[in-house]
């Protein structure tokens, strides 16, 4: 990177497998599935999804910024998963932004979708009701109205900025943060992603692509079983929503504050396949992959682990797979796949398997990768079905999206 590489003083997570951090990663690590019965809106006999990744409900009354009013203005979820998922992690770092340190604070915290929610339920009401939306429909369904939020809730007036690479968003966010603090334009970065696809004509819409899940023979399964990575029965992923928030700073920073840190990002790569609107293309990955080990200043030796993308999708896993083989070799590393558990929470889904990592660092620990049936053309180590032991100073974080937006990083344990 040229200059000392960020570190990670706080982060935060809400997931389908629920509102408090530890208590996901225990969920994690013991192999439980978030996935369960589709219920944020009404099913139709017809409607083909009916299953989805749904965070558990939020105690809202224990945060004193989701007021009344404000759920009422602003009613799409991002805004409260997001908010909650920054103001904890800020709380975790120990940091408090005041006059001084505000000018130096960042935000690159975004979304990959949006209130669309909001613009969906302003559409129907002046259909059905002909009433014009609220006055807040619009500015629900600004992508960078959730970074704006969060500059308000936080304080933060420094840069600020939404970075939208689909799927790969929160990740992008995080290595956009460390742009910011390498520039010298902030000492601290709020990072981050948050979505809620879950609005039906976005889930039908996934069904239409042949991306989502879909029964064999409309064979009734457990929603638990349906999110299967790398395995030979993998049928696309689960919908899910979830937020993710990861605090950067530099090191001056964090040694003038006497903050605290466990987590370096030491390298990461950013490429473009321009190849495919959705499937993603072997070299521009793999040279994604080989940009963040080599920023890193490592070899791929020292990966004890990757956090795959792995989204559940026939030709995605193949291809991630072939990257990896591609540039490992037969020293692959063991490589787990936290949608096995928490399905596909869109631009949100690399900062909460990122902060998964974190945890995994921490306790050196994989959580399983499961519902995993092996699949012959993937000879790969994923962790299969039950969590494992193991030392982690490095680990290789991959994450892609629609439009061929491909963002890796290299995260480094210390202290």
């Amino acid at each position: 990177m040229g200059t000392p590489n960020p570190v990670i003083i706080g982060f935060d997570a809400i997931s389908a497998l629920g509102c408090d951090l530890e208590q996901q990663w225990q969920h994690a690590l013991a192999g439980k599935s978030g996935i369960t019965t589709l219920s944020r809106f009404p099913l139709q006999d017809d409607f083909p999804v009916r299953i989805a990744g749904q965070v558990p409900d939020i105690d809202e009354k224990n945060y004193p910024f989701l007021t009344a009013r404000h759920r009422a203005s602003w009613s799409s979820p991002i805004f409260k998963y997001g908010m909650l998922s920054v103001a904890r992690a800020l709380e975790r770092s120990g940091i408090e932004i005041g006059p001084e340190l505000a000018p130096r604070v960042a935000v690159t915290y975004s979304s990959a979708i949006g209130g669309l929610d909001a613009v969906l339920h302003a559409d129907r009401r002046l259909q059905t009701e002909n009433r014009l939306p609220h006055p807040y429909a619009n500015p629900n369904s600004c992508i960078n109205m959730v970074g704006g939020k969060i500059a308000i809730l936080t304080g933060a007036q420094g840069p600020i900025v939404t970075p939208v690479t689909a799927c790969a968003t929160g990740l992008t966010s995080i290595i956009t943060g460390a742009m910011f603090l390498a520039q010298n334009r902030a000492d601290v970065a709020i990072c981050g992603a948050v979505d809620f696809a879950l609005v039906e004509p976005i889930v039908a819409g996934f069904y239409t692509m042949n991306g989502v899940y879909i029964p064999k023979d409309e064979k009734v399964e457990a929603p638990e079983s349906a999110s299967r990575p790398f395995s030979i029965n993998r049928r696309g992923f689960v919908i899910s929503e979830g937020a993710g928030a990861v605090i950067l700073a530099t090191p001056e920073f964090t040694k003038a504050h006497g903050l605290s840190s466990s987590v370096e990002l030491s390298g990461w790569g950013m490429t473009s396949d321009a190849h495919h609107f959705v499937a993603p293309y072997l070299e521009t990955i793999k040279r994604c992959m080989q940009q963040a080990i080599g920023d890193a200043d490592i070899t791929t030796a020292e990966i004890a682990a990757i956090n795959g993308h792995a989204a559940s999708t026939k030709v995605g896993d193949r291809v991630e797979y072939d990257a990896i083989t591609a540039l490992f070799g037969s020293r692959t590393p063991p490589v787990t796949a936290n949608k096995s558990l928490i399905g596909h929470a869109m631009g949100a889904s690399s900062v909460i398997e990122s902060i998964f990592s974190f945890q995994g660092m921490r306790d050196g620990m994989l959580p399983p990768t499961i519902n995993y049936q092996a699949d012959p053309e993937i000879e790969i180590d994923c962790v299969a079905n039950t969590k494992r032991q193991l030392d982690q100073e490095f680990i290789l974080k991959n994450s892609f999206g629609f439009g061929g937006c491909n963002s890796c990083a290299v995260f480094k344990r210390i202290n």
